[in-house]
């Protein structure tokens, strides 16, 4: 049986930095709802500042889900998020309220709407070699390398998508096909939940990068600094792992390398906000690639209203659309 208009989940989507938490908070306001974060740095313990993460009075207002679940030393992937998704919606149905999917992490949505390929788990030895052959050759090195195996794939990488481009190589080295060809043949049936996509207009690209100069800003102010020695000072964490990969970390960590006392907090504010502003525009690319999605200007001053109106208005997709 399909859930009521009302429990059936709703998607909102958009850039870092662009507002969702607010608007989330926004709409649990005028309707019961659940949030399940659709963020790959929030599911991390000890993980606060840089990630931007909800604050205590804003995560006791609302339930929350799938955030602090992992410490920093684990992995999370698409697939896992995938089956913890697909487990908590009904649960939350069940309750009586609304599934309200929020974050910004694009590939886990697109796990969501395109649906999941069984692809070769992780192998940790290859990794550690293509790892050692990044280190030799250099990253842009093993995107040529992805490119003779898997051409349609390497198209849609940056040379120097570390992550992207290893995943990619692990695959068609385990697989002995490439990642591209097994999507398209065995991928399962995805969901087709309604996304509002909270994102800012061509004219408004200089109001989003203020704005998260301002934010990169007010974390250091904040404390980033001390949090990101905090998780050096454990000593079980390194630069491989993909916690330390988010944006903002692997620029600290690098930078106290160099001087742990008295980091160059002018470069980290210089490179934390390129890499972030790097971050929304490879959001708001794949964002644009939904043509089925639900537009509200960030930047416009009622933009929370009118993603309460529009929340409230989008019946499910089993539901006639409103005239």
């Amino acid at each position: 049986m399909a859930p009521a208009a009302g429990l059936v989940p709703l998607c909102i989507a958009g850039p870092t930095g662009c507002g969702k938490t607010a608007g989330a908070l926004a709409i649990a306001r005028r309707q019961p709802v659940e949030i399940i974060s659709v963020d790959s740095a929030l599911v991390y313990r000890g993980m606060d500042i840089g990630t931007a993460k909800p604050t205590p009075a804003e995560l006791a207002q609302v339930p929350h889900h799938l955030i602090d679940v992992l410490e920093p030393t684990e992995s999370y992937s698409a697939a896992q998020f995938v089956r913890d998704a697909m487990r908590l919606v009904p649960e939350i149905q069940a309750r009586g309220a609304r599934p309200l999917l929020v974050g910004g992490t694009m590939l886990y949505f697109k796990a969501l709407f395109d649906g999941l390929s069984e692809l070769p788990q992780a192998d940790p030895e290859l990794r550690a070699r293509l790892d050692a052959d990044a280190a030799r050759d250099g990253w842009p090195a093993l995107h040529a390398r992805l490119a003779a195996l898997d051409p349609e794939t390497a198209a849609r990488l940056a040379p120097l998508d570390s992550q992207r481009i290893q995943r990619a190589l692990e695959v068609c080295l385990l697989s002995g096909e490439p990642m591209s060809a097994l999507y398209r043949r065995q991928r399962s049936q995805g969901v087709d939940w309604p996304l509002i996509s909270l994102e800012p207009s061509d004219a408004a690209r200089g109001w989003l990068h203020t704005r998260l100069a301002q934010r990169f800003a007010a974390m250091i102010e904040q404390g980033f600094v001390d949090e990101v020695r905090r998780l050096r000072a454990r000593g079980d964490l390194h630069l491989g792992l993909p916690s330390m990969r988010c944006v903002g970390y692997r620029q600290a960590w690098e930078l106290l390398d160099q001087d742990e006392a008295a980091p160059d907090l002018a470069m980290l504010q210089e490179l934390g906000t390129a890499a972030t502003r790097q971050l929304a525009k490879r959001q708001i690319t794949w964002l644009r690639s939904m043509p089925s999605r639900h537009i509200v200007p960030a930047e416009a001053p009622d933009a929370l209203e009118r993603l309460e109106a529009a929340a409230c208005g989008l019946p499910g997709r089993d539901q006639p659309e409103s005239a």
